[in-house]
């Protein structure tokens, strides 16, 4: 079986996953993708965090068009949770959120009314 179809990942309808994605040495939540099949096998075989945009339909590897990037920390960065959602450990370079901060979880509840 591909790494991409293990049968524990519960997909959406559209099929895909949800990536946490975080810093693979402090464990830092950087930010929240989603992936399809084609978007895990490539982001394992490449070593490149590649997504699958769902406002787009496409596939986008993180860094692409901006300085910032993710890369595989190892060959097997990824473990599975309870609720079957991929978690990817990660090196970032630069922002992880597009708003140019270094994760997209920077705001406390209740900020940004």
């Amino acid at each position: 079986m591909s790494p991409a179809s293990p049968p524990v990942l519960k997909r959406d309808p559209a099929g895909l996953v949800p990536a946490i994605v975080q810093q693979h040495d402090t464990g830092e939540v950087l930010m929240l993708a989603w992936m399809n099949d084609e978007a895990l096998e490539l982001t394992l075989t490449s070593g490149r965090a590649t997504y699958f945009s769902r406002s787009r339909g496409n596939l986008w590897v993180k860094g692409e068009t901006s300085a910032a990037s993710l890369s595989t920390s190892s060959p097997s960065p990824w473990t599975v949770t309870a609720s079957a959602t991929v978690g990817p450990g990660l090196d970032q370079v630069g922002a992880a959120c597009h708003t140019g901060e270094r994760t997209c979880f920077h705001n406390p509840l209740g900020e940004g009314k």
